[in-house]
């Protein structure tokens, strides 16, 4: 079992779109500049913190040259790691790891991904929601990247295209499903009393 994640897929746009969900992000209350350091904070092979401007950093990510692991904050002390990759496949993937955050700023991180998958100009492919860590974010390339038809365990929700929501219906019944604009529908399991 992983820690809790986000996992967001979109497609590769022309033009990033970066700059846009930093904003929609500090909407929410999440910085990509740490509060201290008055800039982003990019990690390096060993983990270690790197600050660098944020132009910098939306200049990189735009070229789509590597995988960028950052941190986007809600304090000077309480961060969010983000995995920022590329697929050949024309699809950017950023995955949020929720360990250490308390529920509250948890529920803020899914807000601020769903929000940006919702209102950028890009089409998101999938939001894989999976606060227990359930699920390992990679066992969702096949379904959401390949048009796989076998899906992990279910997490606490997915946000996702038709072709994808029905797959994921068939496969984890009990699902209640919720339309929730540009083209997606969001699925969770149904509630008990």
């Amino acid at each position: 079992m992983a820690d809790g994640f986000i996992r967001w897929y979109r497609e590769s746009a022309a033009t990033s779109v970066f700059a846009e969900q930093v904003e929609l992000f500090q909407e929410h209350g999440i910085a990509l500049s740490h509060p201290a350091r008055g800039a982003a904070v990019v990690l390096d092979v060993e983990g270690e913190g790197v600050p660098m401007r944020q132009e910098e950093l939306g200049r990189l990510l735009g070229h789509r040259i590597a995988s960028i692991t950052m941190n986007w904050w809600f304090s000077a002390n309480i961060n969010v790691i983000d995995e920022f990759a590329y697929e050949p496949l024309g699809c950017e993937i950023q995955t949020f790891w929720l360990q250490g955050l308390a529920p509250d700023e948890m529920r803020h991180v899914e807000s601020a991904v769903v929000a940006a998958a919702t209102r950028l100009p890009v089409p998101t492919r999938a939001v894989i929601v999976d606060r227990r860590g359930v699920s390992d974010p990679e066992d969702w390339d096949s379904m959401v990247l390949y048009d796989g038809d076998r899906a992990p365990r279910f997490p606490d929700g997915v946000l996702t295209q038709g072709h994808i929501a029905e797959k994921l219906v068939r496969t984890s019944p009990g699902l209640t499903r919720e339309e929730a604009g540009a083209g997606l529908c969001w699925l969770a399991p149904a509630q008990t009393t």
